[in-house]
Formats: C-alpha cells, structure tokens, sequence
C-alpha cells in the first residue's frame, strides 16, 4: 500500500480549492500517463539544459484527462509564470495580440479549446509561435499600415478535444504533441488513495477499487465521484468510506457498477425499448431522453461506443446485444441487432 502524509482534512474548505489540492504539482506526481509524463519530461530537461523556453506543445484528448494539470506543470517545472485563456475568448485578432504583448520572457501560455479560436487570431498566432512577433494593423482601406510588435520567446500550451478541427498550418508549429489516453484502473485507484489523503478521507483500497470500476477511466470523474461518496459517508455513516458504502452512494448518485449514469442508461433504454435497437437517428434520439442533441452526442454516446454499447451507423444509432444484456433485456433475433452492422 502506497504510504500518503496525513493531510488536515479541514484545510481545503471548499470545492474549488480542493479542486485545485487534489490536482499533481510536478510530473513525477502525474499519474497514469507515463509515456507522455516521460516524453514532456524530455522536453522540458532539454530546455532547461539549454537555458531556453520548451517547444510549444499541444495536448489532446477527451476532457477530464489532464490537460490543464499538465499546462500548469509545465510552467512550474520551468519556474515560469502561467497564462491561461481559452479559444472561445479569443474571437478577435485584437485579442490574442493584447494577450501575446503582455507576456514576460518563458512565460506559459496555455489556450484551451484552441480549435474554437477564430480565424484572424489563428493567422496571427502562426507568426507568434514561430518568429516571437505579431503584426499590428493601424488604420484601415488602402491607407492600412502593418506595425510589427516583438514579443519575448514564450512556450504556447494548446489543449484541444477535437484534433482532428486543428488546421494543419497549426498543428505543424507544434514542437511537442501528446494525445491523452483513457486511465487504466489502477492507476484511477492511486490518484483516489493520494485524494482521499488530501480531502481527508478514511478509506480503505477496496473502496477506492469500487469507486475507480465507474470512474470511466477519468480522473476528473473519479475525484467528482469520491467528494460525493465522502458526502454520503459524513451524512449517513461515520464518515469511514468502506467498499459496500461506496456502492450504495454511487447508486443513490445512479452511477452503475461500469459508470453508466442516468443519461447513458437513458439513451440505451430509448433505444432498446423505443425503437426496438434501432437504428435512430441523434436529433429522434436526444428528443426522446430530454436532452440536447450535442450533449447526446459529445458526453454520451463516445462512453457508450468506447464500452461496445452503442454503435453510430449511416442510418442511425444501434444498441448492441451487449446493451441489450447489461440492461437485462434479451437481444432481438434476426431483428434491428447489432449483428446487422459488424
């Protein structure tokens, strides 16, 4: 068992700075990521070796991962300050220039969602991330007057959850690429035993093993998942966590033994039970479950293909026959299966 310092359980009062306890302060604590841990640890020696800022780099992957952790320990591995914004944010070219003119030599720039940046601010950032300068325009029409702004050598950290919307122009300028993979189990399990010693929390391995099997291989889930166990615990128990404990508050949360929640089991349900396991089309989908088509889309239906529970076809969505069983119906038979689109 991995020996953790005993932490005042009363020293982060609120969420957000238990959020912020609960995330790794240098690579040698980021878990569950080694190939990357090491790769970025590389790069980061190198440029320290060198007496230069690191190459910039871009993480992608589901959210949740760790992306932003990462951004924040690279400027702390650097001993630089941190910038961070958003592609969101940043609609104008005016924009990004304000930004870029206020940073400090080694400076961390992190932008997050950096494929919903616009297109004139996108331009821009070509030229910041490889000659350190931008160009201002002054005026406008003919009389137009391009006035070019040096801006000292900083490191851009782009994060991204769709990789694929990066134009290639800048994708290319980055010198370090990570794609973020889903963690395994026991590497979920570690990161509960170190944040159950931070939040103060009495528990046992086991339980972390139960909370970490409905974690969908994300940390973000799984610290979200132990703060509600905790309250579950303080509120009906002695505020032990134990294994049968975690259940039944997992449960009160609809949280199942493989992490489906109330959304996921409702769209398998729609499908199953509504349209005879399809296929369905998003938009009938996401009507019958009561919510968004995006959110159908972007926060369920990635969980359920990666489980083998759904599967997106050109004519809609289809359960699988391993849907069908983990909701305790029996497959239909030479009917809208699953077995129908291999």
């Amino acid at each position: 068992m991995t020996k953790h310092s005993p932490v005042d359980p009363h020293a982060f009062p609120d969420e957000k700075a238990a959020e912020s306890a609960l995330r790794p302060g240098s690579l040698a604590e980021f878990r569950g990521q080694p190939r990357v841990a090491d790769q970025l640890g590389l790069v980061l020696a190198a440029a320290r070796h060198r007496g230069g800022v690191p190459d910039h780099v871009l993480l992608s992957g589901p959210p949740g991962l760790g992306k932003t952790t990462l951004a924040m320990i690279i400027a702390t591995e650097m001993g630089a300050p941190l910038r961070i914004s958003s592609g969101p944010a940043i609609q104008h070219a005016g924009d990004l220039a304000a930004i870029l003119s206020g940073l400090v030599e080694g400076e961390v720039f992190f932008l997050d969602e950096i494929h919903r940046m616009s297109r004139p601010a996108e331009e821009m950032l070509y030229l910041a991330m490889e000659d350190f300068r931008v160009d201002v325009i002054v005026g406008k029409g003919p009389g137009a007057t391009a006035i070019p702004l040096e801006i000292p050598p900083f490191t851009l950290v782009g994060a991204t959850t769709r990789a694929g919307l990066l134009p290639g122009p800048l994708r290319d300028r980055f010198g370090f690429t990570a794609q973020l993979d889903f963690y395994a189990t026991d590497a979920i399990e570690r990161i509960l035993m170190r944040s159950a010693v931070v939040l103060g929390i009495s528990m046992p391995e086991a339980a972390a093993a139960e909370i970490a099997r409905r974690s969908r291989g994300t940390p973000r889930i799984a610290n979200r998942l132990l703060r509600r166990v905790r309250d579950y615990a303080q509120v009906k128990a002695d505020g032990k966590v134990t294994p049968s404990l975690a259940r039944d508050a997992l449960e009160l949360y609809e949280v199942d033994e493989l992490g489906l929640d109330r959304l996921d089991r409702g769209v398998l349900e729609a499908i199953c039970q509504r349209f005879g396991g399809g296929p369905v089309g998003l938009s009938t989908l996401a009507i019958s479950v009561g919510e968004e088509a995006e959110t159908v889309e972007e926060v369920a239906e990635p969980f359920l293909v990666r489980q083998g529970f759904l599967m997106r076809t050109q004519r809609g969505r289809v359960a699988t026959d391993a849907a069908w069983r983990h909701l305790g119906l029996t497959p239909p038979t030479g009917g809208q299966g699953a077995t129908l689109f291999p």
